[in-house]
């Protein structure tokens, strides 16, 4: 398997699963694309920086989701889904980084 930053496939996750269910109208399939990438960088932050970080950067992620909602109805679907895909992979880049 190539070698993909776990940042990468974080907030691609998220941007994807919005985009999957906005574009589909069908929020479920949405759904599955952010839980198999979630699913994937969290099996690469546990191999990276191991188990505790793999559990937060976790949290994170699904927080980042969760906290796109509320934020959307103040800035924007698409800018909030871009802002907290930012945030994610730049905590993933920030912690697995460290961990090398």
């Amino acid at each position: 398997m190539a070698n993909v930053p776990a940042a990468a496939v974080a907030a691609s996750g998220l941007v994807g699963g919005y985009g999957v269910a906005r574009w589909t109208k069908k929020r479920p399939l949405g759904g599955v694309a952010l839980a198999a990438a979630g699913t994937l960088a969290a099996y690469e932050w546990n191999r990276r920086a191991g188990a505790r970080a793999a559990t937060g950067l976790t949290v994170a992620y699904v927080a980042a989701f969760a906290g796109s909602h509320p934020l959307a109805k103040k800035i924007g679907a698409w800018p909030s889904v871009f802002t907290v895909a930012g945030g994610v992979a730049l905590a993933s880049w920030a912690v697995t980084r460290r961990a090398a």
